[in-house]
Protein backbone atom coordinates (compact mmCIF):
# COMPACT_ATOMS: atom_id res chain seq x y z
CA UNK A 1 0.00 0.00 0.00
CA UNK A 2 1.56 3.45 -0.83
CA UNK A 3 -0.07 7.15 -0.37
CA UNK A 4 -1.83 8.53 -3.20
CA UNK A 5 -0.28 11.50 -5.08
CA UNK A 6 -3.44 13.58 -4.49
CA UNK A 7 -3.37 12.43 -0.59
CA UNK A 8 0.85 13.44 -1.20
CA UNK A 9 -0.28 16.69 -2.42
CA UNK A 10 -2.73 18.15 -0.03
CA UNK A 11 -0.72 17.12 2.92
CA UNK A 12 2.43 18.91 1.82
CA UNK A 13 0.29 21.85 0.80
CA UNK A 14 -0.95 21.50 4.76
CA UNK A 15 2.65 22.71 5.56
CA UNK A 16 2.27 25.91 6.50
CA UNK A 17 -0.92 25.68 8.24
CA UNK A 18 1.05 23.10 10.56
CA UNK A 19 4.20 25.27 11.08
CA UNK A 20 1.42 28.58 12.63
CA UNK A 21 -1.13 26.06 14.27
CA UNK A 22 0.55 22.83 15.13
CA UNK A 23 1.01 23.20 18.86
CA UNK A 24 -3.13 24.27 18.83
CA UNK A 25 -4.05 21.56 16.75
CA UNK A 26 -1.86 18.94 18.70
CA UNK A 27 -3.30 20.83 22.58
CA UNK A 28 -6.90 19.86 21.25
CA UNK A 29 -6.41 16.61 20.10
CA UNK A 30 -4.31 15.62 23.56
CA UNK A 31 -7.84 17.41 25.14
CA UNK A 32 -9.94 15.03 23.25
CA UNK A 33 -7.68 12.01 24.15
CA UNK A 34 -8.06 12.71 27.66
CA UNK A 35 -12.28 12.57 28.09
CA UNK A 36 -11.41 9.19 27.73
CA UNK A 37 -10.09 7.72 30.70
CA UNK A 38 -8.82 4.18 29.56
CA UNK A 39 -6.88 6.59 26.85
CA UNK A 40 -5.79 8.57 29.09
CA UNK A 41 -4.58 6.18 31.66
CA UNK A 42 -2.08 4.97 28.94
CA UNK A 43 0.24 8.16 28.96
CA UNK A 44 3.27 9.58 31.33
CA UNK A 45 1.42 12.57 32.42
CA UNK A 46 5.11 14.23 33.48
CA UNK A 47 5.08 14.79 29.96
CA UNK A 48 1.49 16.76 29.81
CA UNK A 49 3.36 19.44 32.09
CA UNK A 50 2.91 23.17 32.36
CA UNK A 51 6.02 23.01 29.78
CA UNK A 52 3.93 21.20 26.97
CA UNK A 53 6.50 19.75 25.95
CA UNK A 54 4.80 16.48 24.91
CA UNK A 55 2.49 19.19 22.86
CA UNK A 56 5.05 20.40 21.47
CA UNK A 57 6.92 17.39 20.62
CA UNK A 58 3.99 16.13 18.66
CA UNK A 59 3.56 18.84 17.13
CA UNK A 60 7.10 18.79 15.18
CA UNK A 61 6.38 15.16 14.69
CA UNK A 62 3.64 15.76 12.82
CA UNK A 63 4.68 19.12 10.63
CA UNK A 64 7.86 16.36 9.96
CA UNK A 65 5.79 13.69 8.57
CA UNK A 66 4.24 16.36 6.56
CA UNK A 67 7.75 17.65 5.10
CA UNK A 68 9.08 14.00 4.44
CA UNK A 69 5.71 12.36 3.07
CA UNK A 70 7.74 11.65 -0.07
CA UNK A 71 10.78 10.46 2.20
CA UNK A 72 9.52 8.64 4.39
CA UNK A 73 12.95 6.83 5.11
CA UNK A 74 13.83 10.01 6.55
CA UNK A 75 11.85 9.30 9.55
CA UNK A 76 12.93 5.59 9.96
CA UNK A 77 14.11 6.50 13.32
CA UNK A 78 11.60 8.21 14.80
CA UNK A 79 9.39 5.65 13.82
CA UNK A 80 11.80 3.12 15.25
CA UNK A 81 11.72 5.31 18.73
CA UNK A 82 7.70 5.35 18.98
CA UNK A 83 7.29 1.96 17.75
CA UNK A 84 9.46 0.88 20.87
CA UNK A 85 8.12 3.49 23.42
CA UNK A 86 4.00 2.07 22.24
CA UNK A 87 5.44 -1.31 23.00
CA UNK A 88 6.60 0.02 26.77
CA UNK A 89 3.60 1.85 27.35
CA UNK A 90 1.52 -1.62 26.32
CA UNK A 91 -0.31 0.68 23.05
CA UNK A 92 -1.90 -1.82 21.24
CA UNK A 93 -3.77 -1.85 17.77
CA UNK A 94 -7.74 -1.21 19.39
CA UNK A 95 -6.14 2.27 20.43
CA UNK A 96 -5.09 3.73 17.34
CA UNK A 97 -8.83 4.58 16.51
CA UNK A 98 -8.89 7.11 19.14
CA UNK A 99 -5.55 8.98 18.11
CA UNK A 100 -7.21 9.37 14.86
CA UNK A 101 -10.58 10.59 16.00
CA UNK A 102 -8.83 13.32 17.89
CA UNK A 103 -6.86 14.55 15.43
CA UNK A 104 -9.05 14.64 12.70
CA UNK A 105 -11.55 16.87 15.02
CA UNK A 106 -8.55 18.48 16.48
CA UNK A 107 -7.53 19.98 13.23
CA UNK A 108 -11.54 20.47 12.13
CA UNK A 109 -11.33 22.49 15.42
CA UNK A 110 -7.87 24.56 14.99
CA UNK A 111 -8.52 25.43 10.88
CA UNK A 112 -12.09 25.78 10.59
CA UNK A 113 -13.43 26.15 7.60
CA UNK A 114 -9.84 25.78 5.94
CA UNK A 115 -9.83 22.16 6.94
CA UNK A 116 -11.83 20.83 3.85
CA UNK A 117 -13.44 17.41 3.57
CA UNK A 118 -10.55 16.98 0.85
CA UNK A 119 -7.96 17.93 3.74
CA UNK A 120 -9.19 15.54 6.26
CA UNK A 121 -9.63 12.89 4.25
CA UNK A 122 -6.05 13.52 3.24
CA UNK A 123 -5.00 13.35 6.30
CA UNK A 124 -6.91 9.96 7.69
CA UNK A 125 -5.54 8.76 4.69
CA UNK A 126 -1.83 9.50 5.94
CA UNK A 127 -2.91 8.89 9.68
CA UNK A 128 -3.47 5.12 8.58
CA UNK A 129 -0.20 5.08 6.29
CA UNK A 130 1.92 5.47 8.86
CA UNK A 131 -0.35 3.67 11.90
CA UNK A 132 0.08 0.71 9.65
CA UNK A 133 3.81 1.08 9.49
CA UNK A 134 3.86 1.67 13.11
CA UNK A 135 1.69 -1.30 14.14
CA UNK A 136 3.12 -3.39 11.71
CA UNK A 137 6.94 -2.89 13.27
CA UNK A 138 5.14 -3.57 17.02
CA UNK A 139 4.48 -6.85 15.79
CA UNK A 140 8.06 -7.85 15.14
CA UNK A 141 9.36 -6.59 18.25
CA UNK A 142 6.55 -8.37 20.68
CA UNK A 143 7.00 -11.42 18.55
CA UNK A 144 10.88 -10.97 19.15
CA UNK A 145 10.27 -10.21 22.94
CA UNK A 146 7.77 -13.24 23.42
CA UNK A 147 10.21 -15.66 21.29
CA UNK A 148 13.14 -14.78 23.77
CA UNK A 149 13.94 -16.90 26.83
CA UNK A 150 11.98 -14.83 30.14
CA UNK A 151 9.77 -12.61 27.31
CA UNK A 152 6.89 -11.90 28.35
CA UNK A 153 3.73 -9.25 27.06
CA UNK A 154 1.83 -6.63 28.66
CA UNK A 155 2.46 -6.01 32.29
CA UNK A 156 4.53 -8.16 34.70
CA UNK A 157 4.97 -8.24 38.78
CA UNK A 158 8.58 -7.88 40.03
CA UNK A 159 9.79 -7.92 43.86
CA UNK A 160 11.73 -5.34 45.01
CA UNK A 161 14.69 -7.78 46.11
CA UNK A 162 16.88 -5.08 47.46
CA UNK A 163 17.22 -1.22 47.87
CA UNK A 164 20.78 0.35 47.69
CA UNK A 165 21.65 3.91 48.47
CA UNK A 166 24.15 4.86 45.44
CA UNK A 167 24.59 8.40 46.39
CA UNK A 168 22.72 11.47 48.55
CA UNK A 169 20.24 11.28 45.45
CA UNK A 170 20.27 7.95 43.62
CA UNK A 171 18.94 4.95 44.87
CA UNK A 172 18.38 1.04 43.40
CA UNK A 173 16.33 -1.39 43.22
CA UNK A 174 17.43 -4.94 42.25
CA UNK A 175 13.82 -6.41 40.83
CA UNK A 176 13.16 -10.25 40.64
CA UNK A 177 10.15 -11.38 38.92
CA UNK A 178 7.14 -12.92 41.51
CA UNK A 179 6.32 -15.52 39.43
CA UNK A 180 9.86 -17.03 39.67
CA UNK A 181 10.63 -17.18 35.99
CA UNK A 182 13.59 -16.21 34.09
CA UNK A 183 14.17 -12.71 32.73
CA UNK A 184 14.18 -11.14 29.37
CA UNK A 185 18.16 -10.23 28.86
CA UNK A 186 17.69 -6.90 27.94
CA UNK A 187 19.84 -4.66 25.23
CA UNK A 188 22.43 -2.95 27.37
CA UNK A 189 21.06 0.88 27.44
CA UNK A 190 17.23 -0.03 27.17
CA UNK A 191 14.43 0.95 29.51
CA UNK A 192 11.58 -0.31 31.64
CA UNK A 193 8.25 1.00 32.17
CA UNK A 194 6.57 1.10 35.23
CA UNK A 195 3.16 0.99 36.17
CA UNK A 196 3.25 2.96 39.84
CA UNK A 197 0.21 3.10 41.84
CA UNK A 198 0.77 5.41 44.86
CA UNK A 199 -2.26 5.40 47.33
CA UNK A 200 -4.32 7.73 47.41
CA UNK A 201 -2.79 9.45 43.89
CA UNK A 202 -3.34 8.91 40.78
CA UNK A 203 -1.64 5.84 38.68
CA UNK A 204 1.62 6.84 37.14
CA UNK A 205 3.51 5.59 34.05
CA UNK A 206 7.46 5.95 34.16
CA UNK A 207 10.24 5.20 32.35
CA UNK A 208 13.43 4.07 34.03
CA UNK A 209 16.95 2.92 32.26
CA UNK A 210 18.00 -0.37 33.58
CA UNK A 211 21.45 -0.23 35.44
CA UNK A 212 22.76 -3.67 34.54
CA UNK A 213 24.12 -5.97 32.22
CA UNK A 214 21.69 -8.77 30.46
CA UNK A 215 21.90 -11.46 33.54
CA UNK A 216 18.76 -13.25 33.13
CA UNK A 217 18.11 -12.95 36.18
CA UNK A 218 16.91 -9.68 37.75
CA UNK A 219 17.02 -6.13 36.51
CA UNK A 220 18.32 -2.99 38.49
CA UNK A 221 16.99 0.35 38.15
CA UNK A 222 18.55 3.64 39.41
CA UNK A 223 16.56 6.32 40.41
CA UNK A 224 17.55 9.78 41.21
CA UNK A 225 15.04 11.57 43.60
CA UNK A 226 13.68 14.52 41.75
CA UNK A 227 12.56 17.26 44.39
CA UNK A 228 10.77 19.23 42.24
CA UNK A 229 9.43 16.06 40.25
CA UNK A 230 5.65 14.69 39.19
CA UNK A 231 5.50 11.71 41.73
CA UNK A 232 7.16 8.73 40.50
CA UNK A 233 10.80 8.96 42.01
CA UNK A 234 9.75 10.35 45.26
CA UNK A 235 7.83 7.46 45.12
CA UNK A 236 10.11 5.12 45.10
CA UNK A 237 12.34 6.77 47.61
CA UNK A 238 9.98 7.31 50.07
CA UNK A 239 7.21 4.66 49.82
CA UNK A 240 8.65 1.50 48.00
CA UNK A 241 10.24 -0.91 49.82
CA UNK A 242 11.85 -4.35 49.93
CA UNK A 243 9.69 -6.80 49.42
CA UNK A 244 7.01 -4.42 47.84
CA UNK A 245 5.85 -5.47 44.00
CA UNK A 246 6.56 -2.94 40.93
CA UNK A 247 4.35 -3.65 37.74
CA UNK A 248 6.69 -3.22 34.35
CA UNK A 249 6.58 -4.02 31.00
CA UNK A 250 9.82 -5.95 28.97
CA UNK A 251 12.54 -4.20 27.97
CA UNK A 252 12.51 -1.25 25.30
CA UNK A 253 13.82 1.33 23.50
CA UNK A 254 16.07 1.80 20.30
CA UNK A 255 19.14 3.07 22.19
CA UNK A 256 21.43 0.82 23.25
CA UNK A 257 24.77 -1.53 23.12
CA UNK A 258 24.67 -3.52 19.59
CA UNK A 259 25.87 -7.35 20.29
CA UNK A 260 29.14 -7.11 18.48
CA UNK A 261 30.87 -3.51 18.46
CA UNK A 262 32.41 -2.92 15.38
CA UNK A 263 34.34 0.51 16.53
CA UNK A 264 35.55 2.22 19.96
CA UNK A 265 32.99 2.67 21.94
CA UNK A 266 32.48 6.20 24.29
CA UNK A 267 30.16 6.44 26.79
CA UNK A 268 29.29 9.74 27.89
CA UNK A 269 27.33 10.68 30.97
CA UNK A 270 25.61 13.63 33.47
CA UNK A 271 24.34 13.18 36.54
CA UNK A 272 21.74 10.18 36.65
CA UNK A 273 22.25 9.99 32.87
CA UNK A 274 24.99 7.21 34.24
CA UNK A 275 22.51 4.44 34.52
CA UNK A 276 21.93 2.97 30.69
CA UNK A 277 25.54 3.75 30.95
CA UNK A 278 26.49 1.52 33.74
CA UNK A 279 24.90 -1.23 32.25
CA UNK A 280 26.90 -0.97 28.80
CA UNK A 281 30.02 -0.83 31.01
CA UNK A 282 28.68 -3.93 32.30
CA UNK A 283 28.33 -5.74 28.54
CA UNK A 284 31.71 -4.33 27.56
CA UNK A 285 33.41 -5.68 30.31
CA UNK A 286 31.82 -8.69 30.22
CA UNK A 287 31.22 -10.03 26.68
CA UNK A 288 33.27 -7.26 24.59
CA UNK A 289 36.71 -6.78 26.45
CA UNK A 290 38.30 -6.63 23.05
CA UNK A 291 36.46 -3.48 22.35
CA UNK A 292 38.11 -0.50 23.21
CA UNK A 293 35.77 2.19 25.34
CA UNK A 294 35.76 5.51 27.49
CA UNK A 295 33.13 6.20 29.75
CA UNK A 296 33.26 9.89 31.06
CA UNK A 297 30.77 10.64 33.24
CA UNK A 298 30.20 14.11 34.75
CA UNK A 299 28.41 15.21 38.13
CA UNK A 300 29.17 17.67 40.67
CA UNK A 301 30.78 16.18 43.52
CA UNK A 302 31.42 13.03 45.91
CA UNK A 303 27.74 13.21 47.30
CA UNK A 304 25.87 13.07 44.30
CA UNK A 305 28.26 10.85 42.35
CA UNK A 306 27.01 7.26 42.36
CA UNK A 307 28.01 3.60 41.39
CA UNK A 308 31.72 4.72 41.12
CA UNK A 309 33.13 2.12 42.89
CA UNK A 310 30.91 -0.23 41.00
CA UNK A 311 32.41 1.29 37.39
CA UNK A 312 35.70 1.26 39.12
CA UNK A 313 35.79 -2.47 39.67
CA UNK A 314 34.51 -3.13 35.73
CA UNK A 315 37.77 -1.12 34.40
CA UNK A 316 40.25 -2.98 36.80
CA UNK A 317 38.88 -6.47 35.10
CA UNK A 318 38.75 -4.78 31.72
CA UNK A 319 41.81 -3.05 30.35
CA UNK A 320 39.95 -1.62 27.79
CA UNK A 321 37.98 0.14 29.45
CA UNK A 322 38.94 3.72 30.43
CA UNK A 323 36.94 5.66 33.25
CA UNK A 324 37.01 9.74 33.52
CA UNK A 325 34.69 11.23 36.07
CA UNK A 326 34.38 15.47 36.13
CA UNK A 327 33.10 17.43 39.15
CA UNK A 328 31.64 20.51 38.51
CA UNK A 329 31.49 21.53 42.17
CA UNK A 330 34.04 19.69 44.13
CA UNK A 331 33.24 19.41 48.17
CA UNK A 332 36.12 20.31 50.39
CA UNK A 333 36.74 16.62 50.50
CA UNK A 334 37.64 16.02 46.88
CA UNK A 335 40.60 15.07 45.57
CA UNK A 336 41.41 15.59 42.03
CA UNK A 337 43.04 12.50 41.09
CA UNK A 338 41.42 10.04 43.61
CA UNK A 339 37.75 11.23 44.09
CA UNK A 340 37.63 12.62 40.42
CA UNK A 341 39.43 13.01 37.32
CA UNK A 342 38.81 16.40 35.92
CA UNK A 343 37.21 20.00 37.12
CA UNK A 344 34.51 21.72 35.74
CA UNK A 345 32.49 20.36 32.79
CA UNK A 346 33.19 17.96 29.94
CA UNK A 347 33.95 19.48 26.61
CA UNK A 348 34.44 18.72 23.44
CA UNK A 349 38.05 19.55 23.03
CA UNK A 350 39.03 17.24 25.67
CA UNK A 351 37.23 14.24 24.13
CA UNK A 352 39.32 15.20 20.65
CA UNK A 353 42.44 14.73 22.71
CA UNK A 354 41.67 11.59 25.03
CA UNK A 355 39.31 9.77 23.64
CA UNK A 356 38.82 7.96 19.33
CA UNK A 357 35.81 10.92 19.07
CA UNK A 358 36.22 10.30 15.65
CA UNK A 359 36.05 7.32 15.10
CA UNK A 360 33.86 6.17 17.99
CA UNK A 361 30.10 5.60 18.15
CA UNK A 362 29.17 7.52 21.11
CA UNK A 363 26.16 6.70 23.26
CA UNK A 364 24.74 10.23 25.57
CA UNK A 365 22.46 10.02 28.04
CA UNK A 366 21.72 13.45 30.96
CA UNK A 367 19.35 16.03 30.98
CA UNK A 368 18.09 18.15 28.57
CA UNK A 369 20.70 20.89 28.30
CA UNK A 370 23.62 18.17 28.97
CA UNK A 371 21.58 16.33 25.28
CA UNK A 372 20.92 19.79 24.15
CA UNK A 373 25.17 20.48 24.23
CA UNK A 374 26.61 17.00 23.00
CA UNK A 375 24.23 16.02 20.29
CA UNK A 376 24.83 19.25 18.06
CA UNK A 377 28.34 19.91 19.47
CA UNK A 378 29.16 16.37 18.27
CA UNK A 379 27.81 16.83 15.07
CA UNK A 380 29.64 20.30 14.87
CA UNK A 381 32.90 18.55 15.84
CA UNK A 382 32.37 16.51 12.89
CA UNK A 383 31.14 12.82 14.85
CA UNK A 384 28.70 11.56 11.96
CA UNK A 385 25.33 11.73 12.74
CA UNK A 386 25.02 7.98 12.68
CA UNK A 387 27.34 7.56 15.35
CA UNK A 388 26.08 9.92 18.17
CA UNK A 389 23.11 7.60 19.44
CA UNK A 390 21.24 9.17 22.69
CA UNK A 391 18.87 8.60 25.15
CA UNK A 392 16.22 11.20 26.70
CA UNK A 393 13.05 10.64 28.64
CA UNK A 394 10.38 12.71 27.63
CA UNK A 395 9.98 14.46 24.57
CA UNK A 396 12.81 15.11 22.38
CA UNK A 397 11.56 17.86 20.25
CA UNK A 398 14.64 20.13 20.47
CA UNK A 399 17.14 17.44 20.49
CA UNK A 400 15.79 16.31 16.99
CA UNK A 401 16.14 19.99 15.69
CA UNK A 402 19.44 19.91 17.02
Amino acid sequence: MSLTPATIAIVKATVPALAEHGTAITTAMYARLFQDAHIKALFNHANQGESGAQVHALAAAILGYAQNIENLGALAPVVERIAYKHVGYHILPEHYPYVANALLAAIKEVLGDAATDEILAAWGEAYWFLADILKAREVVLRGEILAAEGGWEGWRRFVVAEKIRESGTITSFILKPEDGGPVLRHKPGQYLTFRLKPRGRPELKRNYSISCGPNGAFYRISVKREADGQGGSRFLHDDVAVGDVLETTPPAGDFYLGDAPQRPVILLSGGVGLTPMVSMAEAIARDHPHVEAHYVHGTLNSETHAMDAHVQDLAATCPSLTVTTFYSDPLSHDRLGETHHGEGFIAIDWLKRHTPLLEADVFLCGPKPFLRAFVSGLALAGVPAGRIHYEFFGPADELMAA
